[in-house]
């Protein structure tokens, strides 16, 4: 059964940076279109990365310039870079295909931007 497993997150101040990643226990992770999404107790889950088979990336307006998603596929790892963080930036970041697939959600990592 295919896992993907979160890390990366944490607390740190507005305009500070962090790198997500998301490591999957099988390369199916490097055969789908993946992406981050970011959920908060009063917004429902939202993508904020995606990165397409062949490669290349996408990004809502409110990240655009500031986060980046990458793939390694040696390590069956997705990343994202993300870059003068912002309060409102704060969630639990999942990773998932893009579209989300139910079976694929993890226990997702926690951003907490504040000062």
């Amino acid at each position: 059964q295919v896992q993907f497993v979160e890390a990366g997150g944490g607390l740190v101040e507005p305009g500070e940076s962090l790198t997500l990643s998301c490591t999957a226990s099988t390369s199916v992770i490097n055969l789908l279109p993946m992406a981050w999404y970011r959920q908060t107790p009063t917004k429902q889950r939202e993508w904020v990365a995606q990165i397409t088979r062949p490669e290349s990336t996408n990004y809502p307006d409110s990240v655009k310039g500031r986060f980046t998603i990458s793939r390694d596929t040696a390590k069956n790892t997705v990343y994202l870079q993300m870059n003068n963080l912002r309060p409102d930036d704060s969630g639990l970041y999942y990773c998932n295909s893009h579209p989300p697939t139910q079976k694929y959600w993890g226990q997702g990592t926690q951003v907490t931007v504040s000062s």
